[in-house]
């Protein structure tokens, strides 16, 4: 839409991702990701809902997503998207965390909404320092506090993240671990009711029920964050897309843009040492 602006890029020092939406018309359906998303919300309320939570969020509010946490957000009385987000991979999180704490061990952060959090304009300066390419001492120092006040605060030790992970019947464990190993190929329904066990209808039910996503969005998930994968490396979207099961390129695009934000050349670029500022092209892939 005509007034939106799509900012994104790669912190090879930090080695993080930094994304600003802008005056975005975009309701993001449910989804979730495989990495730390610490988000900010600038300027625009919004209603999510997160692990079958629903929040109101207002401006200034603080967001915090594990990986894995099922989540959906849009906007209210019409009102744009204005947002900041820093995404952490789960490796770049092991090697945080055996920095601050000696080990190099996943943490759990127990709440998703910090509302009106001191932490948040410190995550708005990290961001712009980030944006505008500051020097990395004072960069890295003000990633590291922010990082290490959210871990003392708002997380979970290693070893009680180990002890309550999120665990399901392990009929759907199958059934996920099933998609994880095969998302490249095609699977049915038929398939994956049958690993459960289930009628094709209680296998539906319950999976969605369960994870807070339907089975082929779980799958679209999947594949979505295997295709960052690849276009991370410069592989391109049209062969990303062959390769991660998406029927061509259009298909992976318009699931792409769904959850991420960004088309997945947009994504691709970020990587390639360039700080993607833009607003929609038409038929963008």
């Amino acid at each position: 839409m005509p007034g939106e602006l799509r900012t994104a890029c790669y912190d090879t020092e930090l080695q993080v991702e930094a994304y600003r939406f802008q005056g975005v018309m975009h309701s993001f359906p449910n989804h979730f990701h495989d990495h730390y998303v610490f988000g900010y919300i600038e300027n625009s309320p919004r209603r999510m809902l997160c692990n079958n939570i629903e929040y109101s969020i207002q401006p200034g509010d603080l967001l915090i997503f594990n990986p894995g946490d099922v989540h959906s957000c849009e906007e209210v009385d019409g009102k744009p998207l204005d947002y900041r987000s820093i995404n952490i991979k789960p490796d770049r999180m092991m090697s945080i965390m055996n920095d601050i704490a000696g080990r190099a061990l996943l943490p759990s952060f127990t709440q998703n909404v910090l509302s009106g959090s001191e932490l948040a304009p410190a995550l708005r300066e990290l961001h712009e320092m980030i944006l505008k390419g500051e020097p990395d001492f004072i960069k890295e120092e003000w990633f590291f506090f922010f990082i290490s006040q959210l871990l003392q605060d708002y997380s979970n030790s290693p070893e009680e993240h180990e002890q309550t992970g999120k665990k399901g019947p392990s009929e759907f464990e199958v059934v996920c671990d099933y998609m994880e190993a095969n998302y490249a190929s095609k699977i049915t329904l038929s398939q994956l009711s049958d690993l459960a066990g289930l009628s094709k209808y209680h296998f539906l039910r319950s999976f969605t029920r369960h994870k807070g996503l339907s089975p082929y969005n779980y799958l679209e998930t999947i594949r979505i964050g295997n295709a960052k994968k690849l276009l991370e490396l410069g592989v391109a979207p049209v062969d990303a897309a062959h390769l991660t099961g998406f029927s061509d390129q259009s298909h992976l695009t318009h699931f792409f843009k769904r959850m991420i934000g960004l088309t997945p050349r947009q994504y691709m670029r970020i990587y390639q040492q360039e700080t993607v500022t833009e607003t929609p092209v038409s038929g963008e892939r």
